[in-house]
């Protein structure tokens, strides 16, 4: 599969293929950042599998680099796929998700269906 953009309640998505570079440090947000203004989309759609083996370790502040840059250019950021199994083992990493869920900026989704679902709460309000 490659990289897809679609339109979802008024937002245009780019939808990350599963393979490909990976994000693994905060300047590899540009690259993914480049391609989604290319395709003039306002949301990334980020597989996990496309994320570096330290992504979801708090500690190393990847996630916390890598979002602050999404923020920066306005450009919003889905992490799409099944992270419960660094989840169950970090309250930190719970929490962050729990907090960031709450807001517009970044959100981790379990498939594309919870992502409509956003977008149209979004949409509407």
């Amino acid at each position: 599969m490659s990289d897809e953009t679609i339109e979802m309640h008024g937002v245009r998505v780019l939808l990350f293929a599963g393979d490909g570079e990976k994000l693994a440090a905060a300047q590899d947000a540009n690259l993914f950042l480049s391609e989604t203004w290319a395709r003039d989309a306002t949301l990334a759609v980020i597989p996990v599998s496309r994320l570096g083996g330290d992504f979801f370790d708090l500690k190393t502040r990847i996630a916390g680099e890598v979002i602050q840059k999404f923020v920066n250019y306005q450009v919003g950021l889905a992490i799409l796929g099944d992270i419960s199994a660094w989840a169950d083992t970090s309250k930190p990493l719970r929490d962050f998700v729990y907090e960031t869920n709450r807001g517009r900026s970044l959100w981790f989704i379990r498939d594309l269906a919870e992502l409509d679902q956003r977008l149209a709460i979004k949409a509407a309000g």
